[in-house]
């Protein structure tokens, strides 16, 4: 009988590379397409990230144990199976219904809906974290034979690189406007090759792959992809109307919206008449025809197209997402985007406010996510950003002497949305606005700046000042760092209080129930605070970067895949500075006090100001500095460590505990959660100082 191949670092490397890039190509994948099927986990982008990481430091810590690889082509064919055959379930809140004509918006109105949606929520927390244990399993135990081949060190780097290499690919495939068959295809392909050297999985992965994809296809509903949506269109079956819908919600309905246009049936006459004036109305109330227009959430057309309609010479459409403005091009009545009078920027309307030196005599904001998303469980969203007081002072800025600002919102929107959006004008422009009640097409309307301020007989009246008092004296003005325009109020919600509860405690059961290290040393009263606080500070700052990161390149997948990004790189920069020539404790310490001082005082939104190529420098060394360091750290503390399992278990636990103080920032804001952190690290220094002040002190 031959000897067994001796493994090599460079194959053991290539393996390490291979499943990273699987964990973070999943994991975006995942975060992209379950709120396509279920919808609700729309309104919570960290919960696959935080998952994910819980998942995966499962999975490491049952290294050397029974290998659970046949589990990632089961649990991945229950998840995605699941997911499908939920996807037209209706979920609500106890208390709210607005998911009956927004998220659902393409399913029977007489479906009974499903009274909670924590359920789908803590589902979609448990059943994505199973697929990544047997992943997380998989890394460990390569790193295990790495150290005891070469330096770990190495190891990590390789597993880092991979993680890097899954983030760049699946947005090079996201931005090529792949379909998710080709996602889930990729992620199979790279597993294959683990599973048939062994005989007895081969068989039994090719089914379950073949399962997975087949779900996937039926599941698809989407007619293209594009960076931020899956989309599909149609014509509406009564009226002459292109109808949008993006994640299989309503989004929008490209319009003919030419007052010259008429239709030969009455009914449909009336309608488009009742559409068109909602749509002109601003134009009806201003002493002359703007010159220079600029619509920010210019979607298919409709602003835009009514804008040409009244004779504005030279307009400025923005929108973020380029698939909306393709079909616009190509399917909107009026073809807006056609006529030479129409400049236009694919950009995010935030951005493009901070950064253009233009000035408009009329601004209107469209109604964009608030559409799609709009509810009373939402915090970040992709508009969020655009409804806070310093977004309103940009578009202020950009305002010609004398010009206009109008602000279309969803008209079925709770009291306190349309009160905070009064209140945030009235500071800005230091005059009440006009405000237009709800209307036909579902659009209220608020209307500010000089070109509004004439006294009008008719028309939208004046906001009450009285009014605006008491709405500043019990209300929360959104701002960058609160942008909650749609919560009811500045704290956490029971909501969001009962999920938090959830989800620690099964960590923390998992944890336990996974490592017999980490039973012991909690059992011999062994709480390893200093690891705790080092899993804690770290998923904190991660996903804190997601939310805030979300004003430089809005609230979506993207925003994960550039703070992803980031924190690998820079992981993978100090693994490799360790491996070449370690940091010191003081300077690693140091260096990661200094970059979050730099973090927390240089806002987020100065990273607006820049051009693409130097706004993604900037995020990366804003998000990623202080990464670096908190990596150095961590490895040195780390090494100490003569339970290694132990350690990584209570660095487990207290991650998720990071990752769930995100929610936090609904009560304390988005700048609070660095002081978190920074608290967190500071403690862990001082428990380094009085450890080695014990070893040092005579016995």
């Amino acid at each position: 009988m031959s000897a067994p191949t001796q493994r090599t670092t460079s194959r053991i490397g290539l393996e390490l590379v291979a499943i990273s890039f699987v964990i973070l190509f999943q994991e975006l994948a995942l975060i992209r397409w379950l709120p396509t099927q279920v919808r609700v986990l729309a309104y919570f982008p960290n919960l696959i990230l935080i998952s994910a990481f819980l998942g995966m430091g499962l999975g490491c810590l049952r290294a050397g144990r029974r290998s659970l690889l046949w589990l990632w082509p089961v649990s991945m064919v229950a998840l995605v199976a699941t997911a499908w055959a939920v996807s037209d379930v209706v979920f609500t809140n106890e208390e709210k219904s607005e998911f009956l004509w927004l998220l659902y918006a393409d399913v029977d109105r007489t479906t009974e809906p499903v009274k909670s949606v924590r359920l789908p929520i803590i589902w979609g927390f448990v059943a994505s974290a199973l697929t990544f244990i047997p992943l997380g399993q998989m890394i460990a135990e390569r790193l295990r034979e790495f150290r005891a081949l070469s330096n770990s060190l190495w190891g990590y780097a390789c597993d880092i690189a991979g993680s890097l290499l899954g983030v760049i690919a699946f947005s090079v495939s996201s931005f090529t406007g792949a379909f998710p068959i080709v996602w889930f295809s990729v992620v199979v392909l790279v597993l294959l090759p683990f599973f048939v050297v062994r005989r007895a999985l081969a068989a039994a992965y090719v089914v379950g792959a073949a399962a997975l994809l087949f779900c996937i296809v039926r599941a698809e509903k989407a007619e293209l992809y594009s960076p931020y949506y899956a989309i599909t269109t149609q014509d509406h079956p009564t009226f002459p109307m292109v109808e949008v819908m993006t994640n299989r919600s309503w989004h929008q309905g490209a319009l003919p919206l030419s007052k010259d246009d008429r239709h030969p049936k009455p009914a449909i006459r009336k309608w488009l008449r009742d559409m068109r004036e909602d749509y002109h109305l601003p134009y009806t109330l201003l002493a002359k025809t703007p010159k220079k227009g600029l619509v920010v959430g210019a979607g298919t057309g409709n602003d835009v197209a009514t804008m040409l309609d009244e004779g504005v010479e030279d307009v400025t459409a923005v929108e973020i997402d380029p698939a909306l403005h393709k079909i616009g091009l190509a399917r909107h009545p009026n073809k807006p985007y056609s006529d030479p009078r129409v400049r236009v920027f694919i950009d995010d309307g935030r951005s493009f406010l901070n950064r253009t030196d233009e000035q408009y005599d009329l601004i209107v904001f469209g109604t964009m996510d608030s559409l799609t998303r709009l509810s009373a469980l939402s915090s970040v969203r992709l508009d969020n950003f655009i409804y806070t007081k310093d977004c309103f002072e940009w578009a202020k800025k950009r305002l010609a002497p004398g010009g206009g600002f109008v602000v279309l919102f969803d008209s079925y929107v709770a009291d306190h949305i349309r009160e905070r959006q009064i209140a945030m004008l009235a500071d800005v422009f230091g005059t009440p606005p006009r405000v237009h009640p709800k209307s036909i097409d579902g659009h209220a309307m608020f209307f500010a700046g000089e070109a509004f301020s004439e006294r009008l007989e008719d028309g939208p009246k004046r906001a009450d000042p009285l009014e605006i008092q008491s709405i500043k004296s019990r209300t929360e003005l959104p701002s960058d760092d609160w942008p909650f325009l749609y919560l009811t109020e500045r704290g956490i919600s029971d909501f969001y209080l009962s999920l938090m509860a959830a989800f620690g405690a099964l960590a923390i059961v998992s944890a336990f129930a996974f490592s017999p290290q980490l039973r012991r040393s909690a059992l011999s009263g062994g709480f390893d605070l200093e690891m705790f606080l080092f899993g804690a500070a770290f998923l904190l700052l991660e996903t804190r970067s997601v939310t805030a990161m979300n004003l430089a390149w809005g609230a979506t997948w993207l925003t994960s895949a550039i703070v992803f990004g980031a924190i690998l790189l820079m992981v993978l920069l100090g693994t490799i500075a360790m491996a070449v020539r370690p940091l010191s404790w003081t300077v690693s310490v140091v260096g990661l006090l200094a970059s979050l001082a730099v973090t927390i005082f240089v806002p987020t939104n100065a990273l607006l100001d820049l051009e693409t190529p130097a706004r993604l420098a900037g995020s990366v060394l804003l998000v990623g500095a202080p990464v670096f360091f908190a990596s150095t750290c961590f490895a040195l503390r780390f090494k100490a460590r003569r339970d290694p399992d132990a350690a990584f278990g209570w660095n487990l636990i207290g991650a998720v505990v990071g990752g769930l103080t995100e929610f936090l920032s609904m009560a304390i804001g988005l700048r609070a959660l660095l002081y978190i952190a920074a608290a967190a690290y500071l403690a862990i220094v001082l428990l380094r100082a009085r450890s080695k002040a014990d070893e040092s002190a005579p016995a």
